[in-house]
């Protein structure tokens, strides 16, 4: 049995963290790297003008520091505008020497002379404002150093005085007591391309400049005074969150979080993702990684020590047990500890998908035949002329998407084309591939709007729904096919599919204001058995507001957690977790995969000695899967790609 580093997703000492990371084989290499070095550095932190920095250890020279455009505006991306504000970062051990160098008014190498080695005692090192105190101060062009001068300003006494970039307010987060752990730089400036564009070229520019080294408290005799080498670069996208995570300050469910966060689009997407940015979720799969190991631990003591170790804290009674049922009741309590984390886990896996869903968003399929009026109430939820509306049949050919906020769910809706039979008059090839993407889209679509004809004939316009709910695939099925489902040859499968997606289903009998006298939409409505239904017209938006709702309340219940929070946190059995909830394919996969373990070893374990190898091996491989959710162990296969969607400068 050999057992997995408990790898907390807080800061510890770098030291241990060092230890522990140097004994795996398969760690991602820039993790190893930002481990070294941080194992190294011993800064730290004073609430003076001299900061000491992370890079007055000469070995954190080997890391870059970084910087990037940190908000928007700026002309950071093609169309973006100019802002108020334009916040840039700087994050690595060069990072307090770079702004040392923006803010003086010459050049910091002058004052070393060319040979001699001799300072200029005219250029005064400017000082850094207070840690996490925002200072205004002026910075300067380092490049305006290669300014060609005259004889005559060669001869003057004081040395060139650089050309001013801007008046901004600037901020110091000396590490490891920041976001990345590092050294951090923050400079508001003006939001104007001009500026933005300035200093990210003055930043620039700093790569490989020689400098005198930061006078720290730490610096000895033989490093004070020295010169530097700045080492800067533009920062990848979402760097400053992957030194975050390797210098341990935030875990990978964090980091996950974070990028939910930035992406959010809507209140309840903000709410879940800085539910799990607190850590709950992570908590909750330590908690339970944690119970794993004890029981762990205790198998593998049976193992080196044999008969004479218990698993139980009452020794005594369970030697006596073992003896009388042949070792039987090895496990002691341990294993209805584990039945009872099991279940735990099942429960929890039991949630249909609402944080995913929540994250991710509802689709929404807007089906029905050919002028129905599909198109008409895309436009009407969207509140702009989103698609196409002619009273032509077949003028839908792909799929309109547009993007609502119901209720803080964040959801898309898509007009679909017209389905009808393909050997009708005016159908043509195009028109075909649209019907085959209508289906795809009514089979993927979270929740189907049915809309119907309420002028023309309502039975042939549900049937069309009924057809598309069943069909949702290709439409490459025969006409006999689709008709033997819909008048009731279905096989039990199908039926089932069948009544699945009618609970997601919303009928609306549409072009009310164009139905004979003497009808009305209750009328019209009552007509149908299948469903909620709704009448409405686009035209004049009767019955609207009341659909609106209807298809509310039913994407909310799609993402609402029903239970009590305290009782789900009993269940869960960690204190702490209210409202934790499976986000990612990836957790609920490694969740699940733990369970599956913790199963075989309930059978396991109650087979005595000859099946405690193989149980403890279950557990394990337990407590491995949940290890994989946090980043504990064995995740640099996922690493690379979650980064890439952050945005640069986060």
């Amino acid at each position: 049995i050999t057992f997995i580093p408990n790898i907390p997703n807080t800061a510890k000492s770098a030291s241990s963290q060092l230890q522990t990371f140097q004994s795996s084989s398969t760690l991602h290499p820039f993790i190893s790297i930002f481990y070294t070095s941080k194992a190294s550095s011993s800064s730290s932190t004073t609430e003076n003008d001299n900061i000491p920095s992370a890079a007055a250890d000469q070995t954190l020279d080997e890391e870059d520091t970084i910087f990037a455009l940190s908000s928007g505006g700026g002309g950071a991306s093609v169309g973006s505008g100019a802002t108020a504000v334009a916040i840039i970062r700087i994050s690595g051990p060069c990072a307090l020497d770079a702004l040392r160098e923006l803010m003086s008014h010459y050049p910091l190498s002058n004052r070393w002379e060319e040979e001699g080695g001799e300072k200029d005692d005219r250029i005064k090192l400017p000082k850094l404002p207070k840690a996490r105190m925002a200072s205004l101060r002026t910075l300067y062009d380092p490049l305006s150093d290669n300014t060609p001068m005259d004889d005559d300003l060669k001869q003057q006494s004081q040395p060139l005085k650089r050309d001013p970039l801007d008046s901004a307010l600037v901020l110091t987060f000396p590490g490891p007591n920041s976001f990345t752990g590092e050294d951090i730089v923050e400079l508001h400036c003006h939001g104007s391309r001009a500026v933005v564009q300035g200093v990210l070229s003055a930043l620039k520019s700093l790569n490989l400049r020689n400098i005198p080294s930061s006078q720290s408290p730490s610096d000895t005799p033989a490093t004070a005074g020295k010169k530097r080498r700045l080492a800067l670069r533009p920062a990848d996208p979402g760097e400053f969150t992957q030194r975050a995570y390797a210098h341990g300050k935030l875990g990978l469910v964090e980091v996950e979080a974070l990028a939910d966060l930035i992406v959010s689009d809507t209140s309840l997407q903000r709410k879940q993702a800085l539910q799990q940015f607190d850590g709950r979720l992570s908590r909750l799969y330590m908690g339970w990684r944690k119970e794993l190991i004890k029981g762990l631990a205790h198998a593998e003591a049976v193992i080196d020590f044999g008969d004479d170790e218990a698993l139980d804290e009452d020794e005594d009674d369970m030697n006596e047990g073992m003896e009388n049922d042949g070792g039987m009741s090895i496990w002691g309590t341990i294993r209805p500890q584990i039945t009872s984390l099991r279940q735990a886990m099942d429960r929890h896996l039991s949630d249909a998908s609402r944080g995913e869903l929540l994250r991710d968003g509802l689709r929404i399929a807007i089906v029905g035949r050919p002028n129905a009026g599909k198109s008409s109430l895309l436009n009407l939820l969207a509140g702009r002329d989103a698609a196409i509306v002619s009273s032509t049949p077949g003028t839908t050919r792909d799929v309109v998407e547009v993007i609502l906020d119901l209720g803080g769910v964040r959801c898309t809706l898509l007009d679909t084309a017209g389905v009808r039979e393909e050997m009708e008059e005016g159908v043509n090839d195009i028109e075909v591939e649209g019907m085959k993407r209508a289906r795809r889209a009514a089979r993927d679509a979270h929740i189907v709007v049915g809309v119907v004809d309420a002028s023309s004939d309502c039975e042939m316009g549900m049937d069309a729904v009924d057809e598309m709910l069943i069909h949702g695939d290709d439409g490459d099925e025969s006409e006999e096919d689709r008709s033997a489902v819909i008048h009731g040859d279905n096989d039990d499968e199908l039926e089932e599919d069948r009544s699945a997606k009618k609970e997601n289903i919303l009928y609306v009998l549409n072009k009310l204001d164009l139905v004979v006298d003497g009808d009305d939409a209750s009328s019209i409505t009552s007509k149908l058995s299948k469903g909620s239904s709704f009448g409405i017209s686009c035209t004049t938006s009767e019955g609207v507001d009341s659909f609106l709702s209807s298809l509310t309340e039913q994407a909310l219940s799609m993402v609402s957690n029903d239970d009590n929070d305290s009782s789900n946190s009993a269940l869960l059995s960690v204190e702490g977790t209210e409202g934790a909830v499976i986000t990612r394919a990836r957790h609920r996969l490694h969740v699940e995969a733990a369970s599956e373990a913790l199963s075989r070893f309930e059978t396991l374990s109650g087979q005595g000695y000859m099946a405690l190898d193989m149980a403890a091996e279950e557990l394990r491989l337990a407590a491995s899967e949940l290890g994989r959710v946090t980043g504990a162990i064995d995740v640099e296969n996922i690493l690379d790609v979650l980064f890439a969607d952050f945005c640069i400068g986060k």
